[in-house]
């Protein structure tokens, strides 16, 4: 089930109208649970075979791994999760990868070895409550916080709808103290939750799948050759697409969550107005990053140990940050660059404030902070080409046709975008880039636009929304990060 569907929004009103129905607190989080599932199970049944298994292992092991004093039998308690975890997220998405990677191996080396390719359906999501509940037993191992005491508590937390498929990546202090007491949505709220998943869906349904999608795909799969102009347009309409159908789902998991009482943590933080790519990474999909950073780099050593310590460091969490986004060979080179981009950084010691600049109290950069926002933004596009591409050939076939002298050959009477994509591009970036940098202020955040604007005014522009919302649904597409 999606959130930009017919159906999800049937599911959604009867929990609405069932979790505001004078039940006990104990049955609301049961039809919770219930429906989460039933959300689940809309892709594929069987997989929430493997929701239970990680729940009911973790459950224990996390209860085990905190009692536990015996130090040996506490880490390979922790190795047996760390197995069962990550061992389910490596058959799943990276046992044909790896395979097919194998194969090539021992074939350069002289053995004739053609296995059948594995017949493996990816499981939506794994790689998200894989990660959810990874946390939760390092942190027992760890003695960061106390065990979850109710099994349905901690079996909500896994699997409570909003978060399961997509994101944001919850931690238990964040998530499982909302379920100890009642909760039900105030009438702030609820609006302001309605607000979110209107606003969420119009991102994903009528910016990212109507206005760029249809462009970024058109390019990205043209064989013919290809003009730079429109190669740009297709890699620039892409970075729009991956942007508003990401963070529109996060802003619809923040805002059904809302609307049912709960907080979940933001996922993005106006990232394209980024100034520098530490700054970037501090507000693009903000709970993985955080994740990578206390579940990995602090582990390794963190900022301590000198500077290659450092460089070893961030190598590493870009290389497992681009390899869980996907089994290619694609994604490890997009976690690569990023890694590159922060290299300066870290290389040449450079002031964090010159890269890092939080505008405060300002309503137009500076000069240099413009340049800043440019070249971290241009670099990040040149990224996505990788992330999108199919191949490594692909990605680098495409490269050649951004810098090719052809920039503004029109192959045939045909053109490959009509006149109006670019123009339209430009728009839709041009009018996000404003919106970015403005969102750096607290006062102007869409979040909180919702409790500011006028009556009239909120009420004519939910109406606006979700009337475009409801005439583009139907052509609309799955979210990106569901095969994630």
């Amino acid at each position: 089930m999606v959130f930009n569907s017919y159906t999800f929004i049937v599911f959604f009103i009867i929990m609405l109208v069932l979790h505001n129905l004078p039940f006990s607190w104990k049955t609301k989080k049961i039809n919770l649970l219930l429906a989460s599932y039933l959300f689940y199970a809309a892709w594929n049944p069987p997989f929430i075979l493997l929701l239970w298994l990680s729940t009911l292992v973790d459950f224990f092991v996390g209860r085990a791994l905190y009692t536990q004093e015996n130090k040996y039998k506490k880490r390979l308690l922790l190795v047996l999760s760390l197995i069962g975890n990550l061992g389910m997220l490596c058959f799943f998405k990276y046992g044909g990868f790896l395979l097919e990677n194998f194969v090539t191996l021992v074939n350069v080396m002289g053995i004739n070895f053609h296995p059948a390719k594995p017949d493996i359906i990816l499981p939506a999501g794994i790689s998200f409550y894989t990660f959810t509940t990874l946390c939760y037993t390092i942190d027992m191992y760890k003695r960061k916080s106390k065990p979850v005491k109710s099994f349905l508590n901690f079996s909500l937390f896994v699997t409570f709808f909003p978060h399961l498929v997509a994101g944001p990546i919850v931690r238990p202090p964040q998530l499982v103290p909302q379920f100890e007491t009642p909760r039900k949505a105030t009438q702030q709220q609820l609006l302001q939750g309605l607000f979110l998943l209107s606003l969420g869906l119009f991102m994903k349904v009528v910016v990212a799948d109507t206005l760029l999608a249809s462009s970024a795909n058109t390019v990205f799969g043209f064989s013919k050759p290809l003009p730079g102009l429109d190669a740009w347009m297709g890699v620039l309409a892409f970075s729009g697409q991956i942007f508003f159908d990401f963070a529109g789902y996060s802003t619809c998991a923040v805002g059904v969550a809302l609307c049912l009482g709960f907080v979940l943590p933001q996922n993005f933080l106006y990232p394209y107005a980024a100034i520098g790519f530490s700054d970037f990474w501090r507000r693009w999909h903000i709970t993985l990053s955080a994740w990578l950073r206390d579940y990995l780099y602090i582990p390794l050593g963190g900022s301590k140990g000198g500077k290659w310590s450092r460089v070893r460091n961030t190598l590493i969490i870009f290389l497992v940050s681009g390899f869980w986004h996907g089994a290619n060979w694609t994604f490890i080179i997009w976690g690569l660059l990023n890694a590159i981009y922060i290299m300066p950084l870290i290389l040449f010691q450079t002031n964090r404030s010159n890269l890092d600049i939080v505008a405060q109290g300002k309503y137009l950069p500076s000069p240099r902070e413009v340049m800043s926002i440019l070249v971290t933004f241009g670099l990040t596009v040149f990224a996505w080409i990788f992330f999108r591409s199919e191949s490594l050939g692909a990605a680098i076939h495409y490269i050649s046709k951004i810098f090719s002298r052809s920039f503004f050959t029109i192959p045939s009477i045909k053109l490959l975008l009509p006149i109006i994509s670019p123009v339209k591009i430009f728009f839709v970036l041009l009018v996000f880039v404003i919106i970015e940098w403005m969102g750096r202020h607290e006062q102007y955040a869409l979040a909180n636009m919702e409790i500011k604007l006028p009556k009239v005014v909120r009420w004519a522009t939910y109406y606006l929304i979700l009337l475009t919302i409801f005439y583009f649904v139907g052509s609309s597409q799955q979210f990106i990060y569901f095969q994630f």
